[in-house]
């Protein structure tokens, strides 16, 4: 059996964040929160609970809030030194995707540390920056400091299928939690790759919008013996094929043009935003995270589900698919254009789940306070900016005016694939990008 997290034993006033951060994430990799989407799931109420014990030994009192039995989210704000300022969420999700355990070397919920790495289910995504965050703030708090403004702490249930029961419930039933705040650090950025030999952070400033779609054909059902010309399954077929094979134009977006235009003054390529050829030989320099930047160039249409029919010999009357689809900011409508005509007359689009895509600026008191706080661990890296081909609970926030980043920082061996570990098997993060992200979340609350 899978060891749960340890009890909450009071910590002395000298313990810091880097002493307890390698503990607390084990804890939450031991805990099961996986999201199957449908409802099955364990829930986040037992990581929710834990998280609300550790912040309630240092004092702290978070609210806790289920938007359904077990779907649990916590809040809780922090005084700052100037409370005239506007406040600074700092969040996280609790809850992970499915884990096959036949996929992994080790017991995805065991929270193991093998060679200074700790594995399982979340070490990546994003169990490893809500240790961080837990660490860090109760380090903050047990030494009676203050952060430079006040600063809301929430963990969320539910990202992982796109925040209705989580941050999405929260924003709507309480947005007064996050009264006054305008600005929200979260996942996913500030991790570091290699470039032409040299260390740089990618500093998530915008995000493509979701558009999880379903594909509907009608026909005339029938004996699969007849001769059928009204056939769903083949109007279907037809227009996930095209809507699967269709080749998106590359549009610069402000983010990855910056970013472009980053990698070219590290790397000595040429960059010319309508050159193809030339954006994919930066989009290559980038190693690993090519994967990530690789899909924010263009919108992206892929199908992932299909369903029709009941026997071998029965024409079915209906086909459906699922189709995921994820567009550049400001291309929602022009692309949903597209799909429509792709799929056909035959075959109508209803939607799923939607939402929306976020560009913030690579500039300002935040930006610069992030980029200072990583290089002064990080001297001789620089920081660049890139948007995220996925989405994340800033699209909730959004809906409260808050302008969203990703700022999860970890130092990475250049060998690491940390990008293909996203919902990937055998996820881990190195301890030591662990010690090094709570140092540079410790140096950003201090002065953002």
């Amino acid at each position: 059996m899978t060891p749960g997290p340890r009890s909450h034993e009071p910590q002395p006033a000298t313990v810091t964040a880097e002493d307890e951060v390698v503990r607390i994430c084990q804890d939450l990799l031991r805990i099961d929160t996986s999201n199957y989407g449908d409802g099955s799931g364990p829930g986040e109420r037992a990581a929710a609970e834990y998280v609300m014990g550790l912040l309630h030994e240092v004092g702290l009192e978070p609210e806790l809030m289920e938007s359904e039995p077990g779907r649990s989210s916590l809040v809780v704000r922090i005084p700052g030194e100037d409370p005239a300022r506007p406040a600074l969420v700092l969040h996280g999700h609790l809850d992970v995707v499915p884990a096959q355990a036949e996929d992994w070397q080790v017991d995805p919920f065991g929270g193991e540390e093998i060679d200074g790495l700790l594995w399982g289910r979340g070490a990546v995504d994003m169990k490893d920056m809500d240790a961080m965050i837990l660490a860090v703030v109760r380090q903050m708090v047990r030494e009676g400091r203050r952060p430079a403004r006040d600063v809301i702490v929430a963990f969320f249930a539910d990202e992982e299928a796109g925040g209705k029961f989580g941050a999405g419930h929260v924003v709507a039933t309480r947005p007064d939690l996050f009264e006054g705040a305008t600005e929200a650090v979260s996942e996913v950025g500030g991790f570091s790759v290699e470039i032409a030999g040299r260390r740089a952070y990618l500093l998530q400033t915008a995000e493509k919008g979701i558009g999880w779609l379903r594909l509907v054909a009608d026909g005339r059902a029938g004996h699969g013996s007849q001769v059928a010309v009204d056939n769903a399954v083949t109007h279907l077929a037809a227009a996930v094929a095209r809507i699967g094979q269709h080749e998106w134009p590359y549009v610069m977006t402000p983010t990855v043009d910056a970013l472009m235009r980053g990698v070219s003054d590290l790397t000595g390529l040429r960059y010319d935003p309508q050159d193809p050829a030339l954006v994919d030989a930066l989009i290559d320099a980038l190693g690993p995270a090519a994967r990530f930047v690789g899909a924010t160039v263009r919108n992206t249409s892929n199908p992932t589900q299909l369903s029709a029919g009941y026997k071998a010999n029965v024409i079915p009357g209906r086909a459906e698919a699922a189709v995921d689809v994820r567009f550049l900011a400001g291309h929602t409508e022009s692309g949903m254009d597209t799909l429509r005509e792709l799929a056909g007359p035959h075959v109508r689009i209803e939607p799923i789940h939607e939402d929306i895509a976020l560009e913030a600026p690579f500039s300002g008191h935040l930006v610069d306070t992030m980029v200072d706080s990583v290089l002064a661990e990080d001297p001789g890296a620089t920081v660049l900016p890139y948007a995220l081909s996925a989405g994340t609970d800033n699209k909730s926030l959004a809906r409260l005016g808050i302008k969203g980043y990703g700022f999860a920082p970890l130092r990475l061996p250049a060998e690491l694939d940390f990008p293909g570990m996203f919902h990937g098997v055998d996820e881990r993060v190195p301890v030591d990008a662990l010690k090094f992200g709570v140092r540079v979340l410790d140096r950003m609350l201090r002065t953002a």
